[in-house]
């Protein structure tokens, strides 16, 4: 790794060499070397996958979808928990170079119309539903407004068995063929993060970008084809797809799905059926897992290894984690959607407080350093700046939005991530703050503007401002401070709550309000939400 001892700044080792091949050409390689090992197994339903299975499986899907018009560069929405059908779409339309779109199992009608309309989405691949949301009837009416969705084919229906039905020997040659002219720089898949304007952003990223993170991220986790994944975390975000299936399939390894979503009971279940050797979560899941009254019946024996991100680690959790749940590499890593997503990581040999205190150091392949964000100049070590990262994982861009993109990604290609960062002499960053208020509520981020341009469109807020304030489960939640209309006289959360149910995601409601006749202001007229946050804390009693 190269530092410079005065400044925030490091680049990563050299070391494995980054892959140059595509998704599926990497995954045709693994089934080449490990055909007869576990590739995935669904704990809800007990179907088990070889690698040479599911390579058969992926191979009749990509068929079934180039037999239906879908090709290079279409974009093709997934609108799913966690399931096996979920990765094998992710590795279909990376066979024909389909743009894969992560559709969050949580949106609502607006967000859902919103991502199906902003990438050009013109085939849905969706599970029938997702606790109470109804995906056959919600994409049925996006069809109304969307006019480029063609083609909804919901998890097992008719529809689906067809797409999956035996390729002819013409329609397998179409696959190799299709396959043989992508490059490893194409867009293969969109993910959408929160943007501060209100409306999500699709961060678009390459079988280079997110290829190349699960399997850098695999390395450091020493992952072998001996190595079994439980993914408690979601498909639909890079933690599960990238860090999860694609390090999985990089090396040989196993995915291991315990539920469609997180279940602590579910997920040890799985840990110990499976002999699990890796572990993923935020550590509201760990903590979770760890105080189900029944823990030490459960068989963690197997494990040694796992990734905890999304959050920090507070310390007596990762002792737990390390001494009851034997992942004694556990690792935290870092990152963003649009660095798909891992920038700094820590080591499996890196002492405890290395782990709890940081979020480890610059990975392979990448540089990182710590900027003044307003001159953009590089800061000392020591001093606080925004967290900047240049190399291999940053994306294209955000999906047709190059102004956006602009904000974000400079002519050097530095990722500006709005982060606040501190880089330590021995080159370990631990994240302070963030620039723009984003929050983090169990590892999901969420953007107060996005939340308050929704408290608008309610009939007796005037104005609103959102605030994440600390929560001892979630590490954060959000508050919002209204102002009401004249003539209405109280405003509570339990209304909030019954005005949003069903319009926006449950991890974007509120859980506290706080009706006040005006904000706190700068002279120049801009709210100050930390001296908000601050009073927030006193008035709910937190710390």
């Amino acid at each position: 790794m190269t530092e410079n001892p005065e400044m925030s700044y490091a680049q990563g080792e050299s070391e494995p060499p980054l892959l140059d091949d595509t998704i599926y050409d990497n995954f045709l390689a693994t089934v080449g070397k490990f055909g007869d090992n576990l590739a995935l197994a669904e704990a809800a339903s007990g179907r088990t996958w070889t690698y040479r299975e599911l390579a058969r499986d992926v191979e009749a899907l990509a068929a079934g979808l180039l037999r239906g018009g879908v090709g290079r560069g279409d974009r093709v929405g997934v609108w799913s928990p966690n399931r096996s059908e979920w990765v094998m779409v992710q590795y279909a339309t990376a066979a024909i170079g389909a743009v894969l779109v992560n559709l969050n199992p949580s949106y609502r009608q607006t967000e859902v119309d919103f991502a199906l309309q902003q990438s050009g989405i013109t085939v849905v691949l969706a599970a029938p539903a997702f606790k109470d949301s109804d995906y056959p009837a919600m994409l049925a009416a996006a069809q109304q407004t969307v006019d480029n969705l063609s083609r909804v084919v919901i998890f097992a229906s008719p529809e689906w068995e067809a797409l999956l039905a035996d390729p002819a020997p013409e329609e397998v040659a179409a696959v190799a063929a299709a396959a043989a002219g992508l490059d490893a720089n194409d867009p293969i898949n969109i993910q959408y993060t929160s943007g501060t304007t209100g409306a999500p952003k699709g961060a678009t990223l390459t079988h280079r970008n997110i290829l190349n993170n699960g399997y850098l991220v695999g390395e450091l986790l020493n992952y072998t084809d001996a190595d079994r994944i439980c993914l408690p975390v979601p498909f639909y975000h890079c933690f599960g797809m990238v860090m999860g299936n694609l390090a999985a399939t990089s090396h040989g390894a196993a995915m291991i799905i315990p539920a469609p979503a997180f279940d602590p009971a579910a997920t040890l279940a799985a840990v110990a059926e499976y002999a699990v050797t890796s572990l993923y979560g935020v550590p509201t899941m760990f903590i979770a897992e760890l105080a189900l009254p029944n823990f030490d019946d459960y068989d963690l024996s197997t494990l040694r290894t796992g990734i905890m991100a999304g959050s920090p680690c507070p310390e007596q959790v990762m002792r737990e984690v390390v001494e009851r749940m034997h992942m004694t590499e556990v690792s935290i890593c870092y990152g963003m959607t649009e660095t798909s997503p891992v920038s700094t990581q820590t080591r499996v040999d890196d002492e405890l407080q290395l782990r709890v205190g940081t979020v480890g150091r610059v990975g392979p392949h990448l540089e990182i350093k710590v900027v003044d964000p307003v001159t953009g100049d590089t800061v000392e070590r020591g001093a606080a700046g925004e967290f900047c990262t240049r190399g291999y994982s940053v994306m294209q861009g955000y999906w047709n939005e190059p102004r956006k993109t602009a904000d974000v990604l400079d002519e050097q290609g530095w990722m500006h991530t709005g982060d606040i960062a501190v880089m330590a002499d021995n080159g370990y960053v631990q994240i302070t703050g963030r620039i723009k208020d984003m929050v983090i509520r169990g590892g999901e981020n969420i953007y107060p503007r996005e939340v308050e341009e929704f408290l608008y469109t309610h009939p007796d807020i005037l104005d609103a401002q959102v605030i994440g304030v600390p929560d001892a489960k979630y590490g954060e939640e959000l508050m919002a401070w209204v102002r009401l209309r004249d003539g209405v006289d109280d405003f509570t959360a339990a209304d909030l709550a019954e005005f949003a149910a069903g319009q926006i995601a449950r991890h974007k409601i509120p859980k506290y309000v706080h009706v006040v006749d005006e904000f706190p202001m700068t002279v120049t007229g801009k709210v100050r939400k930390v001296e908000m946050r601050s009073e927030a804390i006193n008035l709910l009693g937190l710390r």
